[in-house]
């Protein structure tokens, strides 16, 4: 699959659904760094009217996982991605367009290489941030994803 903002959120629609009907779209991809946006709305608030939490997670979470999958392609080679830890701090309540960002590219580049050149699997810890439209964080995740060549 060509990594494309146009062919992630098909993606999503299929294989993410959840993803999908709560907002979550990809809005840009670069070298090393993913834009994702979700706008509060009631299919994916809480009860106190702000976005839910998991949702947050959600998008977070695609910004790393996008970067992940797209240097795993470019690796050429089978390598398998699994999240073995998440670290979420909210900071102010998520209404409006919240927009995810993570610039963490080549932190996976580097990981997904050297489990290519030495052999044995690697973990690495990417950060994604949440921002409201006015440029305040309201919140900022960490997934550590552990990454191994397969046979």
């Amino acid at each position: 699959m060509k990594f494309t903002p146009r062919k992630i959120n098909a993606f999503l629609l299929f294989k993410l659904p959840a993803a999908y009907i709560t907002g979550i779209r990809v809005v840009a991809l670069e070298e090393a760094t993913v834009v994702v946006n979700v706008r509060h709305q009631w299919i994916n608030q809480n009860p106190f009217k702000s976005l839910f939490w998991a949702v947050q997670g959600m998008a977070s979470e695609l910004t790393t996982g996008v970067l992940v999958m797209r240097e795993i392609a470019n690796s050429g080679r089978k390598i398998s991605m699994l999240v073995t830890s998440m670290n979420g701090k909210f900071t102010k309540k998520a209404t409006g367009k919240i927009r995810f960002v993570s610039n963490d590219g080549n932190l996976i580049k580097a990981a997904i290489q050297k489990s290519i050149d030495i052999g044995e699997g690697q973990v690495v810890v990417m950060t994604s941030e949440g921002f409201n439209e006015e440029g305040i964080s309201v919140s900022k995740f960490e997934y550590q994803w552990s990454i191994k060549v397969k046979q």
